[in-house]
């Protein structure tokens, strides 16, 4: 049995042609609970996309769906959160969160949930 992974979804989309909204599915086909923040009010397979920054206890893992411009809102809030791992999707690898992540002894993986999912990476 895989372990469940609290995962935050940070840049989900309602649309399906979005990587972000993949993922959001995926992780709920693969049994993780999915916390999703994005700028529409949406829901995806009975995840709310949430607007705001949500405190979120036990929080395993963050995985990236912004570009580094957009990020810049939410880095504080991600090391205060403490997750154990930020996971920066292809496009969303940020230096400056990855130093914070490293300081605060969060796991910094450059690499796509999707794949990691389906290659029991996650």
């Amino acid at each position: 049995m895989m372990e469940n992974k609290k995962t935050l979804v940070i840049g989900a989309s309602p649309s399906p042609m979005r990587y972000a909204y993949k993922a959001v599915k995926r992780l709920v086909s693969y049994g993780h609970d999915v916390v999703a923040i994005g700028k529409l009010d949406a829901e995806i397979d009975g995840v709310k996309i949430n607007r705001e920054m949500i405190d979120i206890p036990d929080l395993h893992t963050v995985t990236m769906y912004l570009n580094p411009e957009k990020q810049e809102p939410y880095l504080d809030y991600i090391i205060e959160l403490k997750p154990r791992r930020v996971i920066f999707n292809p496009g969303s690898f940020n230096p400056k969160l990855e130093k914070m992540a490293k300081l605060a002894g969060i796991l910094v993986v450059e690499d796509c949930t999707l794949v990691m999912l389906d290659t029991d990476d996650y």
